[in-house]
């Protein structure tokens, strides 16, 4: 079953920081890092079962070559990603969102 996904509101935020930091690397390193999260972001909406849940008791999907995850909730309509971030952040960081 394909869901409709929803985006928290702090999500633009983290992608555009993101985003930038891989543009002053090199436009084609932010542009795959684009195509590999909105990639991720539609499996994780058409197949939420497939992630695995993390401490939070929310699903996590992470990227497989950037080091960057997001956690997601998901409900018979749709998924709500409720935050991105590296691999490194602390883990509790994004956690209180809903």
């Amino acid at each position: 079953m394909s869901r409709e996904i929803l985006y928290h509101s702090a999500i633009q935020g983290e992608i555009r920081e993101i985003l930038d930091y891989y543009e002053a690397i090199s436009e084609r390193l932010a542009d795959a890092f684009w195509v590999e999260l909105t990639e991720a972001f539609d499996c994780a909406r058409r197949f939420p079962e497939r992630h695995h849940f993390d401490s939070s008791g929310r699903r996590r999907s992470n990227l497989k070559t950037f080091p960057y995850h997001f956690l997601f909730r998901t409900s018979d309509a749709q998924i709500k990603v409720t935050v991105v971030r590296h691999n490194s952040r602390q883990p509790t960081y994004g956690i209180r969102r809903k």
